[in-house]
């Protein structure tokens, strides 16, 4: 965006933000909720540029004033008008970039809750194992960040890990941070099932999903089917002898889902139908998009379980995301949740893209 036009553009946002502001404080909107609600939320939505675009209109006056006084004949005057140019003209370009930062348009989901599903892919017992440190990684991040884990499913391995393991994580902003995470995770390492000692590759892929709320999909009672039956672990040994695993089959889009590790039926029927909303939402979306023929806006993807985006390298104690060309010998760290400057390095990236596009 040109930095006249940015400018214009800032300047209508800072008035209405002052607009609105003045409008919150007369008697006739506090005493009439609903307008004041739609106000409060336009204001709320513009709050946050407008005190930066103040800030940097401070700043560029200081600058500017500093300019003036490089004319004084005062010697001590021009040196303290030269420290303040060098001290603030830096920051006008940082406050700029925050600026068009801050234009971006946000994804609505970024506040969402998520369910995350894991299965393990190709390489067999392997594949199941690497898919249980996934899961360790992203329950250790999650806890980190305080944020509450659900378990929705699971699917455990003889050999250790998860053919398939699902939960909900819930706090705020949680999509934000794990909307990057779907995709094909590749590991290579020396199996704990392999006595030869030879690096062997396999993979698990990861879906993650922001939680739909219940005006988002209707569900028909007559469109679903609900299945009960014992819950199992590994080898399938039975965790209990009552029929408390739910399954939910719906009927028009053929999606199946399955809750076993609640503590009563009911809890694994209202788990399961969460996640049902939420994959007929996610399905919904993606229907929508086909029929637009829409490219997503996003370079970096979030979204495609096939598409490889990161592989963990054991021997080299290095991790790589494909898609930004993202590369650190910290697998240690990472591989135990230490997600955040992986997060960070692809909202980045995705902000950079999305700042070309605009």
């Amino acid at each position: 965006m040109e930095k006249d036009t940015l400018i214009q553009r800032l300047e209508t946002i800072e008035k209405r933000a002052d607009y609105l502001q003045h409008m919150m404080t007369l008697p006739s909107v506090i005493e009439d909720f609903q307008k004041y609600k739609m106000f409060a939320k336009e204001f709320s939505n513009l709050e946050k540029i407008s005190k930066i675009y103040k800030e940097y209109k401070d700043i560029l006056q200081t600058v500017e004033d500093a300019h003036l006084l490089l004319k004084d004949n005062d010697p001590e005057m021009i040196e303290l008008a030269k420290a303040e140019i060098n001290e603030n003209e830096p920051k006008l370009e940082e406050y700029l970039k925050k600026i068009q930062i801050e234009l971006i348009p946000k994804d609505p989901n970024d506040g969402k809750n998520v369910i995350v599903e894991i299965r393990g892919a190709a390489g067999g017992d392997e594949a199941n194992i690497f898919a249980g440190d996934l899961f360790r990684m992203y329950t250790r991040f999650a806890e980190s960040q305080k944020w509450t884990i659900t378990m929705n499913d699971t699917l455990e391995s003889e050999a250790g890990g998860f053919s398939l393991v699902s939960f909900t994580i819930k706090g705020k902003d949680v999509y934000s941070s794990f909307k990057y995470e779907s995709g094909a995770h590749r590991v290579q390492r020396v199996p704990r099932t392999e006595a030869s000692g030879r690096i062997h590759t396999s993979t698990a892929t990861v879906l993650v999903m922001p939680e739909a709320e219940e005006l988002d999909v209707e569900i028909k009672d007559e469109d679903i089917r609900v299945d009960t039956y014992r819950s199992s672990g590994a080898g399938g040994q039975h965790i209990n002898k009552t029929e408390s695993a739910i399954r939910l089959t719906h009927f028009p889009t053929g999606i199946v889902v399955s809750c076993q590790d609640g503590r009563s039926q009911i809890e694994n029927k209202e788990i399961a139908m969460q996640n049902l909303r939420t994959r007929i939402w996610a399905y919904m979306k993606e229907q929508a998009e086909n029929e637009r023929g829409a490219e997503r806006r996003s370079k970096i993807g979030t979204g495609d379980r096939s598409e490889k985006i990161r592989t963990y390298n054991y021997p080299q104690n290095r991790v790589t995301d494909h898609r930004i060309g993202y590369t650190v010998n910290q697998l240690e760290k990472i591989i135990n949740g230490d997600l955040t400057d992986l997060i960070n390095a692809l909202t980045n990236e995705d902000q950079r893209l999305k700042l070309i596009e605009e």
